[in-house]
């Protein structure tokens, strides 16, 4: 029987050499590489309604971003790709590196079945520990429902609310809305 082969951690740098050149997309975990899944078809169509419907209502001196935008958490040494990211006020790069965003101030991830319970735990989590972020939105697949977690001023709480149903509207980055304009075209199995 050979000896096991052990897995070699990569260095940050090593890691984003890697991820220029990729052909898919994977985050970073103190050393490790995560490749990233396609996503289904209602998953990307939530997205790109949400990056449309909050560009074109949120104020000045914020920017969208699709799920291209790489956050990096410092701390716990993780680069990850939110579905939507927000940023108000200029942006800050972690390593100054004009690809690792240190500062949004909102995160959106549209759940799939594999992801929801790490997207609702573990990863958010991670997000927690960055101190711009304002509000962590998670988006359901499976029925018109948006759930919001929003830093209380105690930053060590945060505040849910939620809005289910096509004809409701939910708030986030100071702007409202609506669950059937997130939701259109979406095929509900």
């Amino acid at each position: 029987m050979g000896a096991a082969k052990l897995l070699q951690a990569l260095s940050l740098q090593e890691y984003l050499e890697i991820e220029e050149k990729a052909e898919f997309k994977s985050e970073y975990h103190q050393g490790f590489l995560v490749a990233m899944a396609g996503s289904t078809r209602n998953h990307s169509l939530i997205s790109s309604h949400l990056v449309r419907a909050l560009g074109n209502r949120i104020g000045q001196g914020c920017e969208v971003h699709g799920s291209d935008l790489k956050v990096f958490i410092e701390p716990l040494d993780k680069s990850l790709y939110p579905d939507v990211t927000v940023i108000c006020g200029p942006p800050a790069y972690g390593l100054d590196r004009k690809d690792l965003i240190v500062n949004p101030s909102l995160v959106v991830e549209v759940l799939s079945g594999s992801t929801e319970g790490y997207d609702r735990g573990e990863k958010f989590s991670f997000y927690r520990q960055l101190p711009s972020l304002q509000e962590y939105v998670l988006v359901s697949q499976q029925r018109p429902l948006v759930e919001v977690f929003r830093r209380a001023e105690n930053a060590n709480e945060w505040l849910l609310s939620w809005a289910e149903g096509l004809d409701s509207s939910i708030e986030l980055a100071g702007t409202t809305l609506p669950l059937k304009e997130v939701y259109q075209g979406v095929e509900w199995e």
